[in-house]
């Protein structure tokens, strides 16, 4: 993923887990690139696409066999791509069940041009092990032997969790990709 979880390493000290339950969940907005091309040449038989990039370079991309309406592309043709992400960190209470799952998500763009939006959004609890104000870090466990160590920037922070305090960890990623006729 783009953003890591040192994202969320900076919600949590940025306020996670400020004073109340209802200031336990921090949404951390990600990253939104767009970028914008035009179709210079489409090979049917490869599924093969060339684009044009805004800054004058080139790119070529394979289409694989499950995207329909591929031959709906043609040259001229604009192609409009989102990437957005985003994470949320949020404590548990005591006595929740851990998590670790992973949902995916396809949903076609009506009509006759080619589109997607396609998303992937995992959640796992992780579990603080240590935390080091004189740095300041925060270490934290997870499954399937996931570990991870970061800075934290808010020193005070730091003081409103502590070791063996959990976190659900939720990241977020989702491409919008739509193609526009040739005007």
């Amino acid at each position: 993923m783009r953003r890591t979880i040192a994202g969320a390493m900076v919600a949590l000290a940025c306020g996670v887990a400020a004073s109340g339950v209802a200031a336990q969940t921090k949404v951390i907005p990600g990253e939104m690139e767009k970028v914008t091309a035009t179709v210079e040449a489409v090979d049917q038989s490869t599924r093969t696409v060339t684009l044009k990039l805004a800054d004058g370079t080139y790119e070529t991309i394979v289409a694989p066999a499950s995207v329909q309406r591929f031959d709906a592309i043609k040259v001229g043709d604009t192609l409009q791509a989102t990437y957005y992400d985003n994470i949320v960190v949020r404590v548990k209470q005591p006595g929740e069940k851990d998590v670790d799952i992973t949902g995916d998500a396809l949903t076609k763009t009506p009509g006759t041009s080619p589109g997607v939006t396609a998303a992937t959004q995992r959640t796992i609890t992780a579990t603080i092990t240590a935390i080091d104000p004189k740095i300041p870090s925060i270490t934290l466990v997870g499954p399937n032997n996931w570990k991870y160590s970061s800075r934290v920037q808010d020193v005070k922070m730091l003081k409103t969790v502590k070791v063996g305090d959990k976190l659900d960890i939720t990241w977020t990623e989702a491409l919008l990709v739509s193609f526009a006729p040739a005007k």
